[in-house]
């Protein structure tokens, strides 16, 4: 009996997307199938070596047929299969983890004019949708002795109905539509196109391709001797690709054109990656792999359930996707795949979450990926500011989660941009231009850069033309809280006090301004001991009036940071807050000219609130900070 379903909400959205929007290249459809057919013959194969006795051992293939009478283009595979839950859930439900979250991407990659991105959601069997009509899924599970048959236009339902199917497997019959002016459908039934398609984008697919394609054939006489100038058609079953899989393919025979449209192909997605690695591990260590690193974030990186890892093989059978041993966390973003011959090919979850071999094949990949890292910013620094760009908090979060294990890894890899360089730099470039006399390596942490620029700490810094790196992703000051230093250089917050950088002259105009003006500063200070723990005169400070610094320790940025953590409101480690004065600012001097202690306290939340807008932070009473600043400067005109 045919039972009739209508798609979520969400899912006729992403349909309509995805037939009418997202895919620029109508060709990836054959891909993406043969794909599928490819990854069911993996399961079977799998299954086979697990046990031989209930699925015995079968020659997969994966077949297609044209049918230009009836418009119809079919991919056969002979699988697992699908049971009727599966059907519902890989067919009748698309991107069911994630949609909501995926129709936002869709909506901003729309308006930035980028649309190639909804196979990385694991839904590449409707992209077949942009060609067809209608389309057929005739399929029968390992386990179930009964065939289903799913059905849809990809507009509104779909029906399932049971059906006789002899044997396991997977047929998807794909009825193109019409040719029209804008594209010509039917070139999707002609031999020649069939065959550039699979040379094209599945020639690695390690099951043979084929299809039976017509040859002409010279005729022969009854001797057995052709007949000049005369022939016939015959058809022929061949076999369209080499099935060789790339990464075992000698390197000399493999581009780097070849690994882009591998990775294309195999992940689903539709750039190039940033770079790849075509690894041939040979010696105490042997193992094949291809790694990639994505030109841009995995669509779900950022979500709970974005799964890490790289596809395992032993001995050219698939075993597992996302095997997370073999990819630290700080790398979750890279791509790939490895096939080792020494794993046992019934290797159990444990026995990989406890594998030696496993783990240092893990070390090896790590290692050759930071190299690659290492190896592009010594060589074409742009295309390394671009790849930083995009994963630099990966490799930050490296260090900082591995409490410096890996600081010699990756501290060379980290780059920031500063007060005084057109280009992001690293540590090293920092130290090497460092004066004779500069003890520390110096930075400026906010929100962000535009907020850093503004920060009055920089002053005296520009003034004396001393390089500050920018600090304004949130892990970046806990990062260096763990190396502590760079090559024995200490790196220094310019808002932790100075007291140690200051020369003799310095330290003598601050104890003759804090003598002078003792009576004012003791107020401020008790006026505004809730707030700050310390207020003095300040030595970097050159136009701005006021500043916060903040003693050893937690910065403000990172208290600010440390609050907005689920939960951490109240238990967040406090900065130790000093503000500091700038004794020749009109400001100042306006408050030093009031005899009252009264309305110098009442002034003193307007000196801090001040600093606390000049570093970018919100204040509690924008309307009060107002009204008494316009208090102060009426003050200041009456005499």
């Amino acid at each position: 009996m045919k039972e009739l379903k209508e798609f979520q909400t969400e899912t006729k959205q992403l349909l309509n997307l995805m037939i009418n929007s997202i895919y620029t290249n109508k060709d990836i459809f054959l891909r993406e199938l043969i794909s599928n057919a490819s990854d069911a013959n993996d399961k079977y194969k799998f299954l086979t070596y697990k046990d031989s006795n209930k699925y015995p051992s079968s020659e997969h293939e994966i077949k297609i047929v044209r049918n230009k009478d009836e418009r119809y283009l079919e991919v056969i595979d002979n699988g697992i299969g699908m049971t009727k839950a599966e059907v519902i859930s890989n067919l009748g439900t698309i991107a069911k983890s994630g949609s909501k979250e995926f129709l936002e991407k869709v909506s901003k990659a729309k308006s930035d004019k980028e649309f190639d991105i909804i196979g990385q959601f694991g839904v590449g069997f409707y992209s077949a949708f942009m060609v067809a009509k209608k389309i057929e899924v005739y399929t029968r599970s390992l386990d179930d002795t009964t065939g289903y048959l799913f059905t849809s236009d990809g507009i509104d339902t779909y029906s399932i109905e049971a059906i006789d199917k002899k044997d396991h497997g997977t047929l998807i019959r794909v009825y193109l539509k019409d040719d029209s002016d804008d594209f010509e459908y039917s070139k999707y039934l002609e031999e020649f196109t069939i065959k550039d398609l699979v040379k094209k984008y599945s020639d690695y697919i390690k099951y043979p391709i084929k299809m039976d394609v017509t040859k002409k054939e010279q005729v022969k006489d009854e001797k057995g001797e052709p007949i000049k100038d005369k022939y016939e058609d015959i058809v022929v079953t061949e076999t369209l690709n080499s099935m060789v899989p790339i990464w075992k393919k000698p390197r000399k025979d493999v581009s780097e054109a070849d690994l882009a449209e591998f990775y294309k192909s195999k992940y689903f997605d539709y750039h190039d990656p940033y770079f790849s690695l075509y690894i041939k591990a040979e010696g105490l260590l042997e193992y094949n792999a291809l790694i990639f690193v994505p030109s841009h974030p995995p669509i779900n990186l950022y979500s709970e359930n974005y799964e890490k890892g790289l596809d395992l093989y032993v001995k050219g059978v698939f075993i597992k996707d996302h095997t997370k041993e073999l990819v630290p966390d700080y790398l979750k973003f890279i791509k790939g795949l490895v096939d080792d011959d020494d794993l046992d090919l019934n290797i159990s979850r444990e026995m990989l979450q406890n594998s030696p071999l496993l783990t240092k094949i893990a070390n090896n990949i790590e290692k050759k990926v930071i190299d690659k890292f290492a190896e592009i910013k010594n060589s074409d620094y742009e295309k390394y500011l671009k790849i930083f760009e995009t994963y630099g908090s990966y490799l930050k979060y490296g260090i900082y989660s591995s409490y410096g294990n890996k600081k010699d890894l990756l501290q060379d890899l980290l780059v920031y941009s500063s007060l005084n360089s057109e280009k992001p730099i690293s540590f090293k470039e920092y130290k090497d231009k460092m004066g004779k006399d500069q003890k520390y390596i110096y930075y400026a942490s906010n929100k962000n850069i535009d907020a850093i620029k503004n920060m009055p700490q920089l002053e005296k810094f520009k003034q004396k033309g001393i390089d500050v790196l920018f600090f304004d992703n949130e892990i970046d000051e806990f990062v260096t809280m763990i190396l502590n230093n760079y090559d024995n250089v200490q790196f220094k917050s310019i808002t932790e006090e100075a007291n140690d950088d200051l020369s003799k002259e310095e330290k003598d105009k601050l104890d003759s301004l804090n003598a002078s003006y003792k009576r004012i500063l003791d107020v401020l200070k008790e006026s505004l001991k809730d707030k700050v723990d310390d207020v003095s005169f300040s030595t970097k400070l050159v136009d701005s009036p006021v500043c916060v610094e903040n003693k050893q320790g937690v910065s403000l940025n990172m208290e600010q940071v440390l609050k907005e953590q689920p939960g951490a409101e109240n238990v967040a480690p406090k900065a130790s807050k000093v503000l500091e004065i700038n004794p020749d600012s009109d400001l100042f001097k306006a408050i030093s000219q009031l005899d009252d202690d009264e309305k110098i306290k009442s002034y003193s939340s307007l000196l801090y609130n001040e600093a606390m807008i000049l570093q970018g932070f919100e204040i509690d009473n924008k309307v009060e900070f107002v009204k008494k600043l316009n208090q102060l400067m009426l003050e200041a005109l009456k005499k």
